[in-house]
């Protein structure tokens, strides 16, 4: 039965203009800027050659420097990507994105001459946030730009590569005013080589962005110039850790990590820069050694004179990974004088029937019940960025503590070091891809349509130039961009073992051709599940028949049981406000409660049916939401992380 006094009590309201409140985490209130997310960034691909850029740079804006409209929207006239199976040998990065003029824009443009036109900036937090320490927005038609000096190492024959963790959206890097290389797509981190550019002592790095968020119709997860409701303040430039690596020459590029639960062995895939594969090295090697609790338990070798080398190993008597024992092999491997540090973690997933005849998720051969939690993963001082290590731990911990065992990563590809907590941690992930699309979404098709009309979850068919209009995901240039993200998401994020799934379409919002991006899928990652189409809009495709059920009974459909498992992968958002906690006045959430007490026993019944159900074949479900987030009171923290309304501590 659906629910209309709690449809009507949800219904997005006209945004109020307000300026939201300043709320410092408590990491965001101990900030140094001189120390700012110094951990080295990748533990899963780490060396000791590393220098940490973050802190204080300085920024400038500049006004009128493209016309938005003639610059979005262009296709590449180059080739189709090629789409690359994940295999032993991995691929290279995704093809270029298609937005080819905003990428020409940020490579042509002028440093800005005025002194009096920059102002200091605390990357990696966006000019937007508060820990910035800008609090400017950045908007369609103008360019920001970053500059800041450092001193090179010693590099004799040695690469210096320069790594964005993640740019927002379109960027161009500078050395010493020489043009260095330039990125598409505010996801996906990216490298480069500047060891020709430098020199001895001091050298200058600039970096010029454009974002048009929206305007622009690319990937942008839940971030809009508009905010409100159930979207949030839009980031631009540099938002996550930036960093210096010296390398040989000759070094591994990347790695593809595969464990054998079943075989106890492990496969890694290597990939080697190819400057000095022409002078047929014989003598060069690479070398896997692993390692338990710091005893050495295999290793392996082979010759590396290709652009791509295979080793496997076996492992004795491997101990599982699990969220009971999250258990970590430490690798080693070696390139000549190239050694970078790794993990990895022997664990099995898959969705198959149990036995009282449901589909169910199995972790390691045995039924696992999903009790997962939405995680948005916005901070109230640094929007995408978490202020500090420990907010990421703090964040995992709480949820633990309230009895989750997964989040879903929501829309966004969060920072190395999150995945890298909840692998140590045993939390499980469910990891969306980033959605975007046309910058005006059509409120009947994605919300309200579903909403009130159950019937269209399982009618309405995403492969035809009308519906995909209709859902934003027309364009050739949206739907290339989609897509490459897709595999360097895969590409980025396949080695960990906290990851047990990808969640690919949300809430129909830029949802286009889901078997054929669930058959992509599966062939870049045939290890893990797939919820092709969270929400409704359902294809018949993937692993789950996915709902989100925030108006209705709670109730699982016994006639999708034998097809694929039966996931709620949105529900709850049941809303408190808690004063001195909230950044508006005006607060959003699909059932308020107005006391915590009330709001805490409410929350609790509803996860307490939840699990209920799993009797009737429910596989899991994931309670919306981590934390309340600017007009959304719906969180089980408050957004600034100071109150826990579910421990009492309110």
């Amino acid at each position: 039965m659906l629910h209309i006094k709690k449809v009507l009590g949800a219904k997005p309201k006209e945004h109020v203009e307000a300026e939201l409140e300043e709320l410092l985490t408590p990491w965001g209130e101990a900030l140094d800027p001189a120390h700012v997310l110094e951990e080295h960034p990748d533990p899963q691909f780490a060396r000791t050659s590393y220098t940490v850029l973050n802190g204080t740079w300085e920024c400038a804006f500049v006004e009128d420097a493209y016309d938005c409209a003639e610059v979005l929207g262009e296709v590449s006239q180059a080739e189709e990507p090629t789409i690359r199976t994940r295999t032993l040998r991995p691929g290279g990065p995704a093809a270029p994105l298609p937005n080819v003029k905003l990428r020409l824009v940020v490579e042509s443009a002028q440093l800005p001459a005025a002194p009096e036109s920059w102002q200091p900036i605390v990357v990696p937090f966006s000019p937007e946030s508060t820990l910035s320490g800008v609090g400017r927005q950045l908007r369609p038609g103008q360019l920001l730009w970053y500059r800041r000096t450092f001193d090179a190492p010693e590099l004799g024959e040695n690469a210096l590569m320069l790594v964005f963790q993640a740019v927002d959206y379109a960027c161009a890097v500078f050395v010493n005013g020489q043009f260095a290389g330039s990125h598409v797509g505010g996801y996906t981190p990216f490298s480069i080589d500047i060891a020709p550019l430098v020199k001895a002592g001091q050298n200058e790095l600039a970096v010029c962005v454009a974002d048009p968020s929206e305007a622009g119709g690319g990937l942008r997860g839940k971030q809009r110039l508009d905010r409100g409701d159930i979207w949030y303040t839009a980031q631009s430039g540099i938002w996550q850790t930036v960093w210096l690596e010296s390398v040989p020459t000759r070094h591994i590029e990347s790695i593809a990590i595969e464990p054998s639960l079943e075989t106890g062995i492990l496969t890694v895939g290597a990939r080697i820069s190819t400057e000095l594969l022409a002078e047929e090295k014989d003598d060069s090697e690479l070398t896997l050694r692993v390692f338990d609790d710091g005893k050495l338990v295999a290793e392996a070798s082979a010759p590396a004179t290709e652009a791509t080398c295979a080793l496997a190993a076996h492992i004795a008597n491997v101990r599982p990974w699990s969220p009971d024992d999250p258990h970590l092999y430490r690798l080693e491997l070696r390139l000549d004088e190239d050694l970078v540090q790794s993990y990895c973690g022997f664990r099995s997933v898959e969705v198959k029937v149990a036995d009282d005849g449901a589909k169910r998720f199995f972790l390691n051969g045995k039924p696992l019940f999903i009790r997962g939690v939405l995680d948005q993963a916005y901070w109230s001082d640094g929007l995408m960025t978490a202020p500090a290590d420990d907010a990421l731990i703090f964040d995992i911990d709480a949820m633990r503590s309230a009895g989750f065992n997964l989040m879903r990563k929501h829309i966004k590809i969060e920072s190395a070091r999150w995945y890298y907590h909840c692998d140590r941690t045993g939390m499980l992930v469910l990891q969306d891809m980033v959605c975007g699309g046309a910058p005006e979404i059509q409120t009947w098709h994605w919300s309200y349509k579903p909403t009130l009309f159950k019937v269209s979850w399982t009618r309405y068919r995403d492969d035809t130039a009308s519906h995909q209009a209709n859902l934003g995901a027309a364009g050739a240039a949206y739907q290339r961009e989609w897509l490459d993200t897709c595999v360097e998401t895969i590409r980025v994020l396949g080695n960990h073992p906290s990851i047990i799934g990808w969640s690919l379409f949300n809430e129909g919002w830029g949802q286009f051709n889901a078997k054929e991006a669930s058959q992509l899928v599966r062939g870049l990652d045939p290890s893990r599940p797939i919820d092709a189409t969270s929400g409704w809009y359902d294809q018949g495709c993937g692993d789950f028949f996915s709902v989100h059920n925030y108006f209705r009974d709670m109730k699982v459909w016994r006639d999708r049981l034998a097809d694929r498992a039966f996931f709620v992968s949105e529900f709850g958002g049941y809303t408190h406000r808690v004063d001195g906690h909230s950044a508006l006045d005006e607060a959003y959430g699909y059932e308020p409660y107005d006391t915590v007490e009330e709001w805490r026993a409410a929350v609790r019944g509803l996860l307490a049916s939840m699990d209920a159900l799993e009797k009737d074949g429910l596989a899991g479900y994931i309670y919306t939401q981590v934390s309340d987030i600017e007009e959304e009171t719906n969180g089980i923290l408050t957004y600034d992380r100071h109150a826990n309304k579910l421990a009492q501590n309110v």
